[in-house]
């Protein structure tokens, strides 16, 4: 605290909203654009995305772990003393179309994105006045590639808000490698680097979500985590609109942001007291693409409808991880389950978009269904098509008002019956349902049930 009330002194800030510290900058309300979105795209795309081979972690696994999975790889197929710079020329792009990318976003129904402008590689994706011959525009394809999507987006798609994922420290670079061997008692490394990025950033592209990540090595007051944030939020202009994750410094996560991540692919399962998100991935095993994955490594969409069941019936939101090729190609596989996605929302979105969680998450009788609430609706979310085209929802207790219809189905409202046990519903024929994979109740005038699973914390 001594050392931030010097820097602060130094700069002689004056600060007329929130303050740079965590009591304060935990006080500012969340963005309502963000809850009601519900749905966010990531897009992992790096130099990684040229060997494309395990993960986005190439460098580091081949470098520093010597893991002899990749090790095996370099030597089998480059030659000698090829080095992760080389990599560099082969990032071509030559089939990146922004406009295509913002067609399939949309389509997929997300409503915002997060594009990695920087992983750990310390390798921008914009032509960083920081990041000298080591950016999208000096070296590769010679583009400003976040920028081109986020112009094309807000031209074609302005209802998708643009964000940006960035790290905070790279593996390799001298300048935080000193500050460690130092004990992160100098920060050359964030004030020349880190954080001329971030507001660089900020200022030429405006992005809506800042999804920091590669904090943990170092506490928050080694990054200047707070005077960014105090900044971000009162002077920037996303100061009104923007949220940000809680990656920050060491012991941040789950603890300070907008809204929490608390590690990848949180799934908690229980309605949380803070806005979460559940950042995933179509790869099971990976962020960035892999030319050897198979088929089954990707989630289906079954498997990605059920997640997001599950979250935001908990009160999260999900951003669906994607990952390029070098050429800026999406692959099939990913641009089919984003379209199927899509598709499932044409029809079911009223239980997703602006929805608030209800009384209980997933029924109390019944496993795989999960419930959310819009206005006097409250909406059941089915993973399994019921045995015998009968349902039996534990938690929900008719009155004389109720009513159920399922989405995709217009021919008429449902039949149910109290039942033991809940609840029990007559699903009309399959074959005249136009929903896929998951199906969706909409029921008014019920009260729930009084046995409660609402197990939040």
């Amino acid at each position: 605290m001594c050392r931030l009330t010097l820097l602060i002194s130094i700069l002689g800030v004056a600060w007329a909203g929130y303050d740079p510290t965590w009591e304060s900058l935990d006080t500012r309300p969340l963005p309502p654009w963000y809850d009601g979105a519900k749905i966010g795209i990531m897009i992992c795309w790096g130099l990684y995305s040229v060997p494309s081979f395990g993960n986005e972690w190439f460098w580091n696994a081949w470098q520093s772990s010597h893991s002899s999975k990749y090790v095996k790889f370099m030597e089998e197929n480059f030659k000698p003393n090829f080095t992760y710079q080389d990599f560099a020329a082969e990032f071509t792009a030559e089939f990146y179309d922004p406009a295509e990318w913002a067609r399939l976003f949309n389509a997929s129904g997300a409503r915002y994105t997060v594009f990695v402008s920087k992983h750990h590689e310390g390798y921008t994706m914009w032509p960083s006045r920081y990041s000298w011959n080591w950016n999208s525009m000096d070296v590769g394809p010679k583009r400003d590639l976040f920028g081109d999507l986020t112009r094309t987006m807000r031209s074609t798609t302005p209802h998708i808000h643009v964000g940006v994922y960035h790290s905070l420290y790279e593996w390799y670079n001298p300048l935080y490698l000193e500050d460690k061997n130092n004990h992160y008692m100098t920060n050359d490394f964030v004030s020349r680097k880190t954080l001329p990025e971030l507001y660089e950033l900020v200022k030429d592209y405006q992005p809506e979500v800042i999804w920091s990540d590669g904090d943990w090595e170092a506490k928050d007051w080694y990054w200047n985590s707070t005077i960014f944030l105090a900044w971000l939020f009162n002077e920037s202009p996303v100061k009104d609109t923007v949220v940000v994750n809680d990656r920050w410094g060491a012991g941040t996560a789950c603890q300070h942001g907008s809204f929490y991540n608390c590690q990848d692919r949180y799934n908690p399962g229980v309605l949380q007291t803070h806005k979460w998100e559940n950042a995933m991935t179509l790869d099971k095993q990976s962020w960035g693409y892999r030319r050897e994955a198979l088929a089954t490594d990707y989630l289906s969409i079954h498997d990605l409808l059920t997640t997001l069941a599950q979250t935001i019936s908990c009160g999260g939101n999900l951003l669906v991880n994607v990952g390029p090729t070098h050429d800026g190609r999406i692959p099939p596989i990913m641009e089919e389950r984003l379209r199927q996605l899509g598709s499932w929302l044409d029809i079911n979105g009223d239980a997703v978009y602006d929805s608030t969680p209800w009384v209980h998450q997933n029924d109390t009788v019944t496993p795989g269904v999960w419930y959310t609430l819009k206005g006097d609706l409250v909406y059941s979310i089915v993973l399994i098509w019921p045995k015998d085209n009968t349902l039996t929802l534990g938690s929900v207790q008719s009155t004389p008002d109720t009513t159920v219809t399922m989405l995709g189905y217009s021919s008429s409202n449902l039949q149910f019956k109290d039942a033991i046990g809940g609840l029990s519903v007559t699903f009309p024929p399959m074959s005249q349902v136009t929903s896929q994979w998951v199906w969706v109740l909409a029921m008014s005038g019920i009260n729930p049930a009084q046995t409660s699973n609402y197990a939040g914390h």
